[in-house]
């Protein structure tokens, strides 16, 4: 029988005796919550009438002709509430928080939309709210600082480390040690101590069980591969989960393949032979480190996939061959974002862009009678600076895709 925790041998709880009560009393509450439907069902409500779901899916119809194989869908993640999936979780976590009388939350953030979404919850419930990010991220991510601040949230820069989202959870954990009492940690993605893999993967669910019932509706079968981008694996555990039950269904998860697999510089764990098995920050599964089992740098320029670790759940999904997972270049990513500006009218955001340039690889070597989803998990608003500075760099113009054609990588 699998120990409550692990998947696989991947998970687990590896947190200081300080913490101990915490969680005892977090696993009670979440337990508690799970088993009682009218909770999944105050959150279904909330997130229908505060965040605009069922979020939509797309057909992308001209893409599809373009590449004359598969039909194209897009599952419409930039809709929900603060321009990303982040919202489903938080959320959920907020109406736990409530149930837990706590009075406060925490939370790390790269990218700054789980940030974003968190303060926004945080002012919906009437928490004080306390945001840790990177140095780097802040700096690349500087209008989700300023509605994060706005909403009434503190804004913590770390100078440690490499500056990103590894260091901010590090940060958020020393933040939670000192006021566990009154104060609860929203982890923002499926990685971390038990119950954050298990609790963060509940709450996005919402978005499978909603893209399995659209494309039923609206392909009239089940697709032949779902896409999504792999940081943390928050978005990709939430559109899996709609389709795990369906081996006929190939999940790809897409990580951050920066300037190569062979450059040093990118955030590949799974797509990579970069990562080994190791154990921090509260859990055991795949990270970028070196022999002595010190983290290594990671870089993407998208900020919400460069992190060390990855999910537990989806290194377990990985090593029983049940998801396979690929690495999306910086240069392919910008042509991908470009292409679906002009051709779909709609702006992923970097993190999205890299799910999109795996399909757009693959879907001209399936048939017409054949559906796809990628799951667009945010909107590229957050990104106008990042992409505006790409696109004054013209070297990757040599990855623009042409009609019907694969990529020229």
């Amino acid at each position: 029988m699998q120990k409550p925790g692990y998947y696989g041998k991947w998970g687990g709880a590896y947190i200081p005796e300080v913490l101990y009560e915490t969680f005892k009393d977090l696993n009670a509450a979440f337990a508690a919550a799970k088993a009682d439907p009218t909770f999944w069902q105050e959150f279904v409500d909330l997130m229908a009438t505060y965040s605009c779901r069922p979020t939509p899916l797309t057909h992308a119809a001209n893409l599809s002709r373009d590449f004359g194989g598969a039909q194209i869908f897009v599952k419409r993640e930039d809709l929900n509430h603060t321009g990303a999936h982040k919202a489903n979780n938080v959320m959920g976590q907020g109406l736990l928080v409530k149930r837990m009388g706590k009075t406060r939350v925490i939370a790390e953030t790269g990218a700054g939309q789980h940030g974003v979404a968190t303060a926004t919850m945080a002012a919906k419930f009437g928490l004080e709210c306390t945001i840790y990010m990177g140095e780097e991220d802040v700096r690349r991510q500087r209008p989700n600082v300023f509605w994060m601040e706005k909403l009434g949230a503190t804004v913590v820069t770390v100078t440690s480390g490499s500056k990103t989202l590894k260091d901010a959870i590090n940060e958020a954990f020393r933040d939670w040690v000192s006021r566990m009492d009154d104060t609860h940690y929203v982890m923002g993605t499926v990685c971390g101590p038990h119950p954050f893999p298990e609790m963060v993967a509940w709450f996005q669910s919402i978005i499978g069980i909603e893209a399995r019932a659209q494309i039923s509706k609206q392909f009239g079968k089940l697709p032949s591969r779902v896409y999504a981008c792999v940081g943390g694996g928050s978005n990709a555990m939430g559109i899996f989960q709609g389709f795990l039950d369906e081996p006929q269904v190939e999940l790809i998860g897409v990580e951050a393949g920066g300037h190569g697999l062979d450059s040093g510089r990118h955030a590949a764990r799974l797509a990579s032979q970069d990562a080994s098995p190791g154990v921090a920050q509260g859990y055991h599964t795949m990270f970028l480190q070196n022999q002595e089992g010190q983290m290594m740098d990671t870089y993407s320029v998208a900020a919400g996939l460069d992190y060390v670790g990855v999910s537990p759940i989806l290194t377990d999904l990985w090593e029983q061959g049940r998801v396979r997972f690929e690495a999306a270049t910086d240069k392919e990513v910008m042509a991908a974002l470009e292409l679906t500006m002009k051709r779909e009218g709609i702006i992923p955001a970097l993190e999205s862009s890299h799910a999109f340039v795996q399909a757009y690889k693959e879907a001209p070597h399936m048939q017409p009678d054949e559906a796809l989803i990628i799951n667009m998990s945010g909107r590229g608003d957050k990104d106008i600076f990042t992409i505006a500075q790409a696109f004054n760099d013209p070297s990757w113009k040599d990855f623009i895709i042409t009609k019907g054609a694969e990529y020229a990588a």
